[in-house]
This record gives structure tokens, sequence and C-alpha cells, in this order.
């Protein structure tokens, strides 16, 4: 990590704030390994109790990516529920993302409900986000998969929604990098401001639907990797041999758009390279060296012929021309913060816990 995370802080030992803080994390999970290991046990079973005169017993995600599929495999072959997956196409699946989720379904005999997002509406918002010159263009992807996957669960009366989310991979996000997903004042803004199509269809969250998932219909969220060793070397080894999984070469590259947003887009107009924080996490994990690490930021983030297929297949597909996306990636960048926003709100702020990051930024916001 280094000054392109506007925010960061070294120590005098040279340590930046977030491996501080995932240091401090790693070792509490040290700590607590042994009540981890007794709490997932215990909250397993109280999935499969819940789900016990249900057909499925959770919701799961699928993306094909490395995190969504060991998840899938551990919760079939190790856990031993029952899931309903989910997958939302939002009209950037690459070939291989495809081939990947019909091995697994086929291999663990899950049972899958496609979302397809009207693409109409959801090229309207991409578009929208890009005019708007904020950051975090693929906050409308993951809001959609959230709603999603509530709104699945609810329908088939599932209390539980498995997550490929962990703290020793993850953990390292600068702030700055990134917004807040749930936030479905600010898509709504940005897509009244730029977007040319109302939000008919579009799968929507947002604090108070959210809060009626989790309270009156007491859906709750579980995140498995963390209360286990997670290794996600281990983890592609186990999905390649098991599931015949094949590997993207990069992070959530399942998906052509966040291949692209990743690898060109974020490096070029923002001046962030998200493998800094993607290695960082692993060198904290033990899984890379620094040195290794380096070496791999000196190289693109993928390869340059493959950027340019990527460059013309996502303006054709958008409706750019060359000018037009040029001067989209030229333009001044802007914060989210200079639209309308949920962060401000009395109900958000009782939703979130005290231990959120966004706690301290709303205590900003209200100085």
């Amino acid at each position: 990590m280094d000054t392109t995370d506007r925010q960061i802080k070294f120590n005098a030992s040279g340590y930046c704030n977030h491996c501080s803080e995932y240091l401090r994390l790693v070792l509490k999970d040290e700590r607590d390994s042994k009540t981890s290991a007794a709490s997932l046990k215990s909250i397993l079973a109280t999935i499969k109790k819940a789900g016990e005169d249900q057909e499925y017993d959770c919701v799961i995600g699928i993306s094909g990516g490395v995190d969504s599929t060991y998840l899938a495999y551990l919760v079939v072959e190790e856990f031993g529920l029952r899931p309903l997956a989910i997958h939302l196409d939002n009209g950037w699946n690459s070939k291989l993302a495809v081939k990947n989720i019909q091995n697994i379904l086929r291999k663990l005999t899950i049972d899958l409900e496609t979302h397809v997002i009207d693409w109409e509406e959801f090229k309207s918002l991409q578009k929208a986000y890009f005019s708007a010159s904020v950051i975090d263009i693929e906050a409308i992807t993951d809001h959609a998969i959230n709603a999603t996957l509530y709104q699945v669960a609810d329908d088939n009366n599932v209390k539980y929604i498995l997550k490929g989310f962990n703290n020793v991979t993850e953990k390292i996000m600068p702030k700055s990098w990134t917004f807040n997903k749930n936030d479905l004042v600010n898509i709504n803004d940005i897509n009244r401001q730029f977007g040319t199509i109302e939000l008919n269809t579009y799968p929507s969250l947002g604090v108070e639907r959210l809060r009626h998932f989790e309270k009156d219909r007491n859906i709750q969220t579980v995140f498995p990797y963390n209360f286990m060793a997670f290794d996600k070397h281990e983890a592609k080894k186990v999905i390649m041999e098991k599931l015949s999984w094949v590997d993207y070469g990069g992070k959530h590259y399942e998906s052509v758009f966040t291949r692209f947003y990743q690898g060109y887009i974020l490096p070029r107009k923002f001046n962030v390279d998200k493998r800094k924080a993607h290695y960082s996490n692993l060198i904290c994990a033990g899984s890379m060296t620094r040195e290794a690490a380096l070496k791999e930021l000196t190289s693109d983030p993928y390869e340059k012929e493959l950027i340019r297929e990527d460059y013309q297949y996502v303006i054709k597909k958008l409706g750019y021309t060359e000018e037009e996306f040029e001067n989209i990636l030229n333009a001044p960048v802007k914060s989210h913060f200079d639209y309308k926003t949920d962060l401000k709100s009395k109900i958000y702020k009782k939703l979130i816990s005290p231990t959120n990051p966004l706690v301290s930024l709303i205590k900003k916001l209200k100085k």
C-alpha cells in the first residue's frame, strides 16, 4: 500500500494503518480460533434447524469466482446444507464464468436461479455512473446482487444467506476506493441526474428494505470464512480438483466489465491499482511475499491485447464512440458525496454496527 490511498497513515515502524488493523484482527482471530470453530458449528446447526421444513435451508450467491465457488463446495460437501444458488446476470459474464458455474452446479447438484437484469436499464445506469465521474461504478452490481439474495431468500422462506467474504483476503481496502454498496439514495440521485431510463425493474435494496428483511423477516447473513482458516491458494486447488474450475487470472475477473474496470479504468482515471490492496491482504496472510507482490505490480494488470479487446467490446456494448469514452476517462473525478447519500440519515446510523468503518465517516460528516 502507498499514498495512492490519500488517507493512508504510517507508524514509526513503517507499518500502514491497513496492515496494523489487519494484524490486530489476525491476532484476535488466532486467540478466538477455538471459539470460532464452535461458533460455526452452532451456526450451521441453527441453519439446519431453521430450514427443516423447507426445500432449502440457505441461499448462496454464485459468480464463478474463487470465493463463491469454494463456498458452494463447503456448503454442500463439508457443511451438509441444502442451498439454493443465485446468479445475477448483468450482461457482462465471461464465457469462462458461465462454464465454471455450469460445472459447479452439476458436480454439487445445486439448484440455481439466474436473475437477468434488464439490459437497457442497467446500461443506462452504468453510463450514468460514468457521467457522474465517481469511482465505485461496480456498486450498482453489488447492490443488485444483495437485493436479489434477500428477495429470493424471502420468497423461499429461507432465513440465512451465506457469503464468501472473508477478513483474511479482503480486509484491506481503502475506503476512498469504494463506496457504500447499499446507498440507494446515491444510486437514485446519480440515475436521476444522468440516466436516461427509469429504474423500474432494477433490483433495489436500500436502508428501509434491508431493515425489513433483517428485522421483520429475520433474514441473517453469515460469513463462514471468518470462522475458519481460509487460504485462497488451497481453496483454488480444491475447486480445480473437485469441480474442474478454471482460473480467470485476476480477482473478480469472471466479469468482462470488472476485469476492464479494475485493470484499466481504475488505474487510468482514478490512479487506483486494486492489486495493491489484494496483494497486501495476501502478504499479511502469509500467502505471498512482499517481493513477489512488488514484482507483480511492475507488470500490467492483464494482457495488453486483451485490454485492447475489452476496450472495444465495452464501448461498443455501452454505445459510446471512442471519442466519447476518452472524454469520460479524462473528465475530472468527482466524489460520491457530490450527490445525495443516505449516510447522514438517522435510520442508517441505527442500522450499522459501531465497529463499521462508516461510523467514523458519519461522525466527520456530522461535524
